[in-house]
C-alpha cells in the first residue's frame, strides 16, 4: 500500500508537507501542491479522508432528500438535473453526497435522523418544501445545518432556501393564456402540501381573477409529478361536460402524459387544447409540439443551494438567507389563439 512518505519521497518534499497538501493548507505554494498531487496520482495514493475528517471534526460531505422515494422523484429529469447543479460544486468543494433512499414518509424520516445523529454528514439539502413537515421541524429542533430547495411552511426568515417566484411565474403563464383568448383554463398542478403547488396555483388563481374569468374547482386537479399524473387528469378533463380550452401545467414530465391521452383519445395541442408547464426540462424542447414552458433554472437552484449549504456547514453563525433564482418564459408550440 502506498503511504505518504512514499509520495513525500516521490515528490521530493517532508511527509508533513504531503498531509498539508492534502489538507489544502493555504501556507503550501501552489507549484509544491501541484508537484505532490501529480505525485500522488502516479502512485495511486488515496488519503484516508474519513481519519482526516474525523480530526477536523467533519465528514465533507452533504445529505439530499427527495421529496419521495428516489426510484419514483428520479423519472422527473427535474431531479437528476437539481443533483447536477448541486454535484458541480460540491465536486469543487471536495465534498461527497448522501443521497435519500427512503420509499416512505416514515423511512425518509429515520434515515434523516440516521444521517444526523451518526455525524454521517455536515448537513442537508431537502429538494422539496411542505406542509408540516417531519423532517424540516427536526432538524431546526436539532440546530442542523439545511437549506431548502423552495420556499419554508413556517420560520421563514429562519431557513436559509432557494427558490423562484412560483407565484409570479404561475400568473405570467397564465395571462399568457388569457391574452391568447382563453376563458376556461384548467390548473392541474402536484400535492396540494407542496408550496411550489400553492405558490402556482395562487398566480393562477389571480390571473383569473383579475382577468374577470370564471375560477372553477372542477378546473384543478392535483396529480404526482409522472407523467402517469398527467394521464389520469386528462382522463378527468374528458368527463367534463363544459371542457377548458387552456391548461396550465405545473410541471413539464405531468406535460409529457397529457400530450400523449390527448393524442390517444384524438384530441391535439395546440388546435384542441392550449398547454403551458413548468420547468424547462430537456424533454420539453423535444417532444411534439414543443412546449411553452417556464424555465426555472433547475442547475441553478441546485449549485446555489449546495452553496449556501457548504457556507453554512463552515460557518454556524452563517445567517438564513433567501436566494432567488429569476424564471424564464420560454415560448415554443404548445398554445394557439381561440
Amino acid at each position: 500500500m502506498v503511504t505518504i512518505k512514499d509520495v513525500a519521497k516521490a515528490s521530493g518534499v517532508s511527509p508533513s508537507t504531503v498531509s498539508r497538501v492534502i489538507a489544502d493548507n493555504p501556507r503550501i505554494t501552489e507549484d509544491t501542491k501541484k508537484k505532490v498531487r501529480k505525485a500522488m496520482k502516479k502512485l495511486g495514493y488515496h488519503p484516508n479522508v474519513s481519519a482526516r475528517n474525523l480530526v477536523a471534526k467533519s465528514t465533507k460531505a452533504i445529505g439530499v432528500i427527495m421529496p419521495s422515494p428516489a426510484n419514483t422523484a428520479l423519472q422527473n429529469p427535474f431531479f437528476p438535473e437539481v443533483l447536477r447543479g448541486i454535484s458541480s460544486v460540491i465536486h469543487d468543494e471536495r465534498y461527497s453526497m448522501s443521497l435519500s433512499t427512503g420509499e416512505t414518509e416514515e423511512e425518509i424520516y429515520q434515515e434523516v435522523q440516521r444521517m444526523v445523529y451518526g455525524s454521517y454528514v455536515d448537513g442537508v439539502i431537502l429538494l422539496y418544501s411542505r406542509i408540516n413537515d417531519r423532517v424540516t421541524n427536526f432538524l431546526l429542533e436539532n440546530d442542523f445545518p439545511f437549506v431548502i430547495v423552495g420556499k419554508p411552511y413556517d420560520h421563514e426568515t429562519e431557513i436559509t432556501h432557494v427558490d423562484n417566484d412560483n407565484f409570479k411565474a404561475g400568473k405570467e403563464i397564465t395571462n399568457y393564456l388569457i391574452g391568447k383568448g382563453h376563458e376556461r383554463i384548467a390548473f392541474i398542478g402536484g400535492s396540494s402540501e407542496l408550496f411550489v403547488t400553492m405558490d402556482r396555483e395562487a398566480g393562477y388563481n389571480t390571473a383569473l381573477q383579475e382577468a374577470g374569468l370564471i375560477n372553477l374547482d372542477a378546473y384543478k386537479i392535483h396529480t404526482e409529478f409522472l407523467k402517469s399524473g398527467g394521464r389520469e387528469a386528462v382522463e378527468y378533463l374528458l368527463s367534463l361536460e363544459t371542457r377548458p380550452t387552456g391548461l396550465v401545467v405545473s410541471d413539464d414530465l405531468i406535460s409529457l402524459g397529457i400530450l400523449s391521452r390527448l393524442e390517444e383519445s384524438g384530441f391535439r395541442v395546440p388546435q384542441d387544447f392550449s398547454l403551458v408547464s413548468f420547468n424547462n426540462v430537456y424533454l420539453s424542447e423535444i417532444t411534439r409540439p414543443a412546449l411553452t414552458t417556464v424555465d426555472v433554472k433547475i442547475y441553478e437552484l441546485g449549485a446555489q443551494s449546495a452553496k449556501a449549504l457548504i457556507e453554512k456547514t463552515q460557518n454556524k453563525d452563517e445567517p438564513a438567507k433567501r436566494i432567488m433564482i429569476p424564471h424564464k418564459m420560454v415560448y415554443r408550440d404548445s398554445v394557439s389563439e381561440v
